[in-house]
């Protein structure tokens, strides 16, 4: 067994024996006839609130913290814990009013949109290693544009060198609308990269048509459109991680100023002893 599965395997039975204690506990609550919400509400709060401090250690990086990667793995199984602690909270039964239920549902979105991250972070990255080397999201536009820019030199360039229009009447009736911006969204998302692959056979088509130094010329516009179909298929793939973070984030701080305002509330309106 590696190092991961044991490292797997321990923080598993350390989750599973954590939630056996947390249920003990809830029990051993209900059986001296005190009211376990109190106790297992201010521990599903402070989880919540060590969950929303990941974002925080993702920036603050500089610092001498816990490291990114073991914080993420406290984050997974912290989050199944809260989850478990939340339906210890509202004892397995669906809300029946109009502030509890917006923050059940807060609460469920939350932790669904927590997973399905998880999900996209385990899936995504790997496929983005596998196609060329991984872009940062911001420079894609530049390189995209750049990418753009050399592909129409070569097409002018090509009417001078080989007296003829043929690469450069494909540059504007094919190449030029790919070019100058993300194609592929849904199809590089599935794996499917018939675009560009139509343009490679096109490509390979106009050939025939080519001397030997237009045929150069366009072995490196069908070389640069393998490079901006890569840099398409990075932007499609690494916007869905920015998308979901920019879900998931506005709903965990909604769910955190609505638990905050039910503590308030049901400390004002109850005597507030546990």
């Amino acid at each position: 067994m590696n190092a991961f599965a044991q490292r797997r395997l321990r923080n598993l039975a350390l989750t599973g024996m954590s939630a056996g204690i947390l249920i003990a506990i809830n029990q051993l609550y209900d059986m001296s006839l005190r009211d376990a919400a109190f106790m297992n509400g201010w521990v599903l709060f402070a989880g919540m609130v060590f969950l929303s401090l990941f974002n925080l250690r993702k920036k603050l990086n500089v610092l001498p913290l816990v490291p990114a990667g073991a914080w993420l793995q406290m984050h997974i199984y912290v989050g199944g814990l809260c989850s478990l602690l939340f339906l210890l909270h509202s004892e397995f039964v669906l809300p029946n009013g109009t502030f509890e239920t917006i923050l059940w549902l807060l609460f469920v979105v939350v932790v669904v949109s927590g997973f399905t991250g998880l999900l996209l972070s385990r899936i995504l990255p790997p496929r983005m290693d596998a196609r060329g080397e991984r872009v940062i999201f911001e420079r894609i536009p530049f390189l995209r544009a750049q990418v753009a820019r050399q592909v129409q030199e070569l097409a002018m360039r090509s009417v001078q060198e080989t007296r003829a229009s043929t690469i450069a009447d494909f540059y504007v009736k094919e190449l030029a609308p790919y070019l100058y911006r993300p194609r592929n969204f849904l199809g590089n998302l599935v794996g499917s990269h018939r675009a560009e692959r139509r343009l490679h056979v096109a490509i390979q088509a106009l050939e025939r048509y080519l001397d030997e130094r237009g045929r150069a010329i366009l072995g490196e516009i069908d070389a640069l459109i393998t490079a901006k179909a890569n840099l398409d298929y990075q932007y499609a793939l690494q916007l869905v991680l920015k998308l979901w973070l920019f879900f998931h984030l506005p709903l965990n701080y909604s769910l955190m100023l609505f638990s905050v305002l039910h503590i308030v509330i049901v400390y004002a309106f109850s005597a507030g002893a546990p």
